[in-house]
């Protein structure tokens, strides 16, 4: 069947997310036949570019030829088997090893298999370790501006991006939003601030959330990592547990494996999905510490343990997937060869900085965006997101956001001709 006849079939059933279906009118949905590397292809043969890696999760790009391998083998042994009470080879592995690459500094993996399940099974795991400290009186959470945590009710509540919450703000939690630096000189503003809310409400503060360096779904927005730094040894004077979201910004993204790393920071709770299987199935873990499962330990009757669960919690072959996905990290020494593409990256955009339509050209790690120079009334970004499809390239964008965030696996010489495109796209617009 040709793009349009299967463009149609979809309209008639499919409820695609983050979309507005009006827009279908103009754009139909776009049909993917197969996909390979860091091209995908529809059914008339044509190919466009991932330049956003499917919304952050291929880091190796599509059709893998080790991962789907991996996957292929571990389909023939055992696909899946509850978590509760059985366990399995590939995920006792993956556990050692992730905790190993994090550094050693948490002690527990629990499972989830999405990124806003991640953040929920964080946010109830710090309240319910405070309850059992009896700290009855912290039951409420803090955020930064701009952000985006999931859009699940409790990881909606701790976002402030007024496009995914506003509608449903009578359903959720009290959440007290400190605002976000805008740059290097805005720290101590951002710092003040945040002392306020502490004298305030910091003895009612279970945990403070926060996307360490790039918010992503919030327009990309790149923050210092010393606010994080310093924001951070606020809050534990509090007694205040951190959350640190790495959903998107983990396994790479931001130039070292996570971006904590960068931040001097340990935090109590890392929620970390996306990449974390290479893109190839759903998958989520949150790490934390032994004081913190030790306060879970007990009797049943007791009431301790934590009763969160997913029926395909710890999936084996997600969990297959997600080693895989380690073992290319260390084969072929992805952060190494990041940090030089990281630069080309740069170097290939950096034209682009004379353009009068261009505001912000910003980079962190394998993340580069700009700001498009219009009213946001005006959709720039999505005549731009059009155009960039005339041409081959999916740059789904943010407002009027346009990021490129990759799969590992780009070439320089891809790298530069999609940077090509965008300028000729922009001496046009």
């Amino acid at each position: 069947m040709s793009n349009d006849e299967w463009s149609k079939k979809d309209m008639d059933c499919i409820w695609h997310p983050c979309t507005q279906h009006k827009d279908h009118e103009r754009l139909p949905p776009i049909p993917i036949a197969r996909a390979q590397g860091i091209y995908l292809y529809d059914f008339e043969g044509k190919a466009y570019i991932d330049c956003i890696s499917s919304w952050w999760v291929n880091l190796f790009g599509h059709s893998h030829p080790y991962l789907v391998k991996k996957l292929m083998e571990q389909s023939q042994k055992l696909d899946h088997v509850l978590l509760a009470g059985f366990s399995h080879e590939g995920i006792i592995q993956y556990s050692h090893r992730l905790l190993e690459v994090a550094g050693n500094h948490f002690d527990k993996c629990f499972y989830a298999d999405n990124g806003s399940s991640a953040i929920e099974v964080a946010l109830k795991m710090s309240f319910h370790h405070h309850l059992l400290h009896h700290r009855l009186e912290r039951k409420k959470f803090l955020a930064l501006s701009n952000s985006y945590h999931g859009e699940t009710i409790g990881a909606l509540s701790v976002g402030d991006v007024g496009i995914y919450k506003d509608t449903y703000q009578p359903l959720l939690l009290d959440v007290l939003i400190t605002p976000t630096p805008k740059n290097q000189d805005d720290i101590q503003n951002a710092l003040d601030a945040l002392d306020h809310i502490l004298r305030q409400e910091g003895e009612k503060i279970c945990a403070f959330i926060l996307e360490p360096l790039v918010q992503c779904a919030g327009n990309m927005h790149m923050y210092p990592k010393e606010y994080i730094q310093k924001a951070s040894q606020k809050c534990k004077a509090y007694g205040i547990d951190l959350i640190f979201d790495e959903i998107a910004v983990g396994f790479g993204r931001t130039g070292s494996l996570f971006a904590f790393e960068q931040c001097g920071v340990i935090p109590d709770f890392l929620c970390l999905s996306k990449g974390i299987t290479g893109g190839m199935l759903p998958l989520s873990v949150v790490l934390t510490h032994n004081h913190i499962f030790d306060a879970f330990y007990g009797d049943y009757e007791t009431q301790k343990a934590f009763l969160h669960s997913h029926s395909y919690t710890g999936n084996a072959l997600a969990i297959a997937c997600a080693n895989a996905t380690l073992d290319l990290f260390e084969q072929e020494k992805i952060l190494e060869s990041n940090a030089i593409k990281q630069t080309q990256i740069w170097n290939a955009f950096s034209e682009i900085q004379g353009n009068l339509k261009v505001k912000n050209l910003r980079q962190t790690g394998m993340i580069l965006a700009f700001d498009l120079d219009a009213p946001p009334s005006q959709r720039a970004g999505y005549e731009f997101y059009l155009r960039a499809l005339r041409q081959g390239l999916l740059l789904r964008p943010l407002g009027n956001t346009i990021y490129f965030m990759p799969p590992y696996i780009i070439s320089p010489d891809e790298i530069i001709y999609v940077a090509q495109e965008v300028k000729q796209i922009l001496m046009n617009f």
